[in-house]
């Protein structure tokens, strides 16, 4: 039996469907569905055979920059209570998702160029600061797990980079993209100057990735990732593309626009998974699946305004 924290995530809700379509019997717990992991984590007594831990708040740039205080301290206790719950009732194996926020941004400067080690980070030391408060918390929660296999329960810590899909909210920059496209917006607006680069890889593989890092019992950390870099201006070309038109680019310099490089080193999660969703195909399904959405809601029309999404 296994449970999935914050089930009805977009994390959290891709684990579900791909558990129960391989035969698991999944029980979830999400503040959406009217359950609250703290408390749950205080009562419950199963010992499960997988725990998918993925209850967070984040909410884009615009929360992690704007709001650390309160994203930090609730994560921080909901990150607590797990790991008590998990000393008390021995689950076989936790899987905690940290973040590769958690790596220090003197890392991920304009012109390094450099995919980011999992060994680099553990090399860091308390020298180099993580990305904002959300970024402390996962190398807090990645530190927890340590204390926790030295008791004896069995954790897989992922580093995930820039998770997409076409059920994403548009809090985050590729959906906003698609968003973005599917009404033709023009000019089409990107924050800052567009020249950051992420690391996308589709939700799909995310999930299949952890589940393969599960079956061969493989510890991690481990980043998720397919280390390909695209900036947001490469990546508003490409959606734009797909959707059949050619807008002005206008940037927001002032706007959140975190980190200038984020592309994950992949040479351990490449031994065991390789990601099978390119971006060209990602940004194609997500944007079918934008347009037949936005057609339900506007029947009519499709070509109205937004400039809402976070990067």
């Amino acid at each position: 039996m296994a449970l999935v924290t914050g089930g009805a995530g977009f994390v959290g809700r891709n684990m579900v469907e791909h558990l129960v379509l391989t035969g698991w019997h999944v029980e979830t717990v999400d503040l959406v569905d009217g359950g609250n992991a703290l408390d749950f984590f205080r009562t419950d007594t199963e010992c499960y055979d997988l725990v998918v831990h993925a209850a967070a708040v984040v909410g884009g740039r615009t929360m992690i920059e704007g709001a650390p205080f309160v994203l930090a301290a609730y994560d921080l206790e909901l990150d607590a209570a797990l790991w008590r719950w998990a000393a008390r009732t021995l689950p076989a194996r936790v899987v905690y998702l940290s973040s590769s926020a958690a790596y220090p941004v003197a890392m991920q400067r304009r012109g390094t160029g450099r995919p980011l080690r999992e060994s680099w980070l553990d090399a860091a030391g308390d020298t180099l600061l993580p990305d904002q408060s959300y970024g402390f918390v996962k190398l807090v929660g990645e530190r927890m797990a340590i204390e926790a296999r030295a008791a004896g329960i069995p954790v897989t810590v992922v580093r995930p980079f820039s998770g997409y899909g076409a059920d994403q909210s548009l809090d985050y920059p590729f959906p906003a993209f698609i968003d973005r496209a599917a009404r033709r917006e023009d000019p089409f607006i990107v924050w800052g100057d567009g020249e950051q680069v992420r690391d996308f890889i589709h939700i799909t593989d995310v999930v299949r990735a952890i589940l393969k890092l599960v079956e061969c019992g493989i510890d991690g950390p481990v980043n998720l990732g397919t280390g390909r870099p695209t900036s947001f201006n490469e990546l508003a070309a490409m959606v734009t593309r797909a959707a059949g038109y050619s807008p002005t680019i206008e940037h927001r310099p002032a706007a959140p626009s975190g980190v200038d490089y984020r592309v994950a080193e992949v040479d351990q999660l490449g031994r065991v998974y390789e990601p099978a969703v390119s971006l060209e195909d990602g940004i194609a399904t997500a944007l079918a699946t934008r347009l037949e959405q936005l057609e339900l809601e506007h029947p009519f029309t499709t070509n109205t305004t937004n400039t809402e999404g976070h990067q």
